[in-house]
């Protein structure tokens, strides 16, 4: 394939071209751009055996995670399939099957606990609202004040993960502790994000909010892997112990497929204890 720009130039025109969201072309882009250091040869001159070569160093020497190993195929292979234009029976071969985890759930108790130890009054609201509304931390640090209905109390998530809006209820006490936030505790800023750093200028570094819930969960004693994302989990699973039927559930979180919401029936609490206490009555007598 004859031509004056670089690999670099020619990929990510392709992932524009294709629409890609601004992560999905970083993620690409950086896999791509270790495969090339790590083969150490001009596009033209890589073969198939070189995929295969770096795949096994994936897997068998770094020992990386699936979901990482993921990333790397799906950029590798855009950038041969549609960059470099070779449709290699390697990329046919490879396959990486993630494990299907239960999600950490935290209980209505500890998300207080947690959200009790942040501190710093953005943050911390940042926090309340990922857990008020199951948002994606992407979803909660893209809030602007236009996206609060507080008519008709709906909160908008825009152009949320699969490029589609939707919209969730907006809790009456959230909208006053927002409002609250909204007055006296938010850095003042023309932005019309909810969310500001303390220089007033940008939002937000999602690593900053990261940082932020690790040391919360370390003050609290909650001995739980859990991130961010985990109050967006802990707001699913609660709803469902609360009676909010699976396919509503599925809607206010955005999943396309039943099947990914249906993993919060084996953690929610309640229905291990209805469990046990089945098993209890059908054992009594042994």
């Amino acid at each position: 394939m004859k031509t004056s720009k670089t690999w670099q130039q020619r990929i990510m025109e392709d992932m524009k071209l294709r629409d890609f969201r601004k992560r999905t072309q970083d993620a690409y882009f950086q896999a791509v751009r270790q495969f090339m250091d790590r083969v150490g040869k001009e596009p033209e001159a890589i073969t198939d055996d070189d995929v295969r070569a770096y795949f096994l160093y994936l897997r068998e020497e770094r020992k990386l995670a699936p979901s990482t190993i993921n990333v790397a195929l799906h950029g590798i292979r855009f950038f041969f399939l549609h960059t470099l234009q070779r449709d290699w029976a390697i990329f046919d071969l490879l396959r990486c099957h993630r494990p299907r985890l239960l999600p950490v759930v935290l209980s209505r108790a500890e998300v207080r606990t947690l959200l009790t130890a942040v501190r710093h009054p953005v943050r911390r609201m940042l926090l309340v609202a990922l857990y008020a509304f199951g948002f994606r931390i992407t979803e909660g640090l893209s809030l602007e004040t236009g996206d609060l209905d507080s008519d008709r109390l709906m909160v908008w998530a825009r152009d949320a993960k699969g490029a589609r809006d939707r919209c969730v209820p907006l809790p009456r006490p959230v909208l006053a502790r927002l409002r609250r936030y909204w007055k006296t505790e938010r850095p003042a800023s023309p932005s019309k994000h909810l969310f500001v750093s303390d220089n007033t200028v940008g939002l937000i570094d999602a690593s900053t909010v990261q940082k932020t819930f690790a040391a919360a969960l370390k003050e609290s004693g909650i001995n739980k892997k859990a991130t961010p994302h985990t109050l967006r989990h802990s707001y699913a699973t609660h709803l469902l112990e609360a009676g909010v039927s699976l396919r509503t559930i599925q809607q206010l979180l955005g999943h396309t497929s039943l099947r990914t919401t249906e993993v919060y029936m084996h953690v929610t609490q309640a229905s291990m204890e209805k469990l046990q206490e089945v098993l209890d009555a059908l054992m009594a007598d042994l």
